[in-house]
């Protein structure tokens, strides 16, 4: 057996390769990664912060449908970021409570709670670490999505947790990105605006969390200062589905809607309630999706 000592001083090793960060290492990434975009995104055009946007804005009409009254209901708002759509849930009288990972977020949600006169709370903890942060506290209606489900590494994990935070008779409700509007991109073409959508991306898990080194975040504003790394994972509506079941949540309704809050891609045109979609001569094709779910 070759020991060290016996090469010669003069054999050239290959450089060892790196060693592939551990599931806590990304999920810490992340957490850098998200107090670095809150500065960028609180002084963002794209949350309106001064006024320009209100909570409502974040919602399409089916959520509150879907959610039904919530005065008097205690909501939890899991991976809240700023707080934005918390805010929402606060206004329509609810004991709202948002949870998120990023010290920066909580901190300034809870600014912007403060100078909104809004009686909301927020908690400073990894999603995965909820129960043990919220102590016995359980809730009526659990809330998490939109950008959101892609920092979960595993769905199985995060489905559990939902259920063991909700209230028997509580509802769990996720609106998120649809896995196809994420496996889309653009690519040059023909068309008008010299571009069209074509599948890039997985669609399903199956090859790990997906490393994403850049300064840029998706409002406007300027570069990341440091703490550029961040990684996601890719979750198809069945995982998500299987996951919700498997954590004994007996799933009411799911919905699809070529919908989206914003204008993901520069084709896109607005809607008539003022979200945005893909113009008439393109597939309908859904881009969001929303799942709720009780807890028997």
């Amino acid at each position: 057996m070759t020991t060290e000592q016996s090469e010669p001083p003069t054999t050239a090793h290959p450089a060892p390769s790196p060693r592939a960060p551990s599931t806590d290492e990304m999920v810490r990434a992340n957490q850098a990664n998200w107090d670095a975009r809150t500065p960028v995104h609180v002084a963002s055009a794209f949350y309106g912060l001064d006024g320009s946007r209100t909570a409502e804005d974040w919602f399409a009409p089916f959520e509150w449908t879907d959610l039904g009254e919530l005065a008097g209901r205690d909501v939890l708002h899991l991976q809240c970021h700023l707080g934005t759509e918390t805010a929402a849930f606060a206004d329509r009288g609810a004991r709202a409570v948002g949870l998120d990972i990023s010290a920066e977020a909580v901190a300034q949600a809870r600014r912007l709670a403060g100078e909104a006169g809004r009686d909301m709370e927020f908690v400073r903890a990894d999603v995965h670490r909820a129960v043990e942060a919220l102590g016995d506290r359980r809730f009526d209606v659990i809330y998490t999505g939109k950008g959101a489900l892609c920092y979960i590494p595993d769905v199985t994990v995060w489905a559990g947790i939902v259920a063991e935070l909700l209230r028997p008779g509580g509802t769990f409700y996720l609106v998120e990105f649809h896995p196809l509007l994420d496996s889309l991109g653009p690519t040059p073409g023909p068309d008008e605006d010299g571009r069209r959508l074509v599948l890039r991306h997985d669609y399903l898990a199956g090859r790990g969390a997906i490393r994403n080194d850049s300064p840029a975040t998706y409002t406007d504003g300027p570069p990341l200062r440091g703490a550029t790394t961040s990684y996601s994972w890719r979750h198809g509506v069945g995982e998500v589905v299987s996951a919700v079941v498997g954590a004994g949540l007996t799933v009411r309704r799911v919905r699809e809607t070529e919908l989206l809050p914003w204008p993901r891609f520069p084709s896109m045109v607005p809607s008539e309630n003022g979200w945005w979609r893909l113009p008439p001569s393109e597939p309908i094709i859904p881009l969001l999706y929303a799942l709720k779910a009780v807890k028997p």
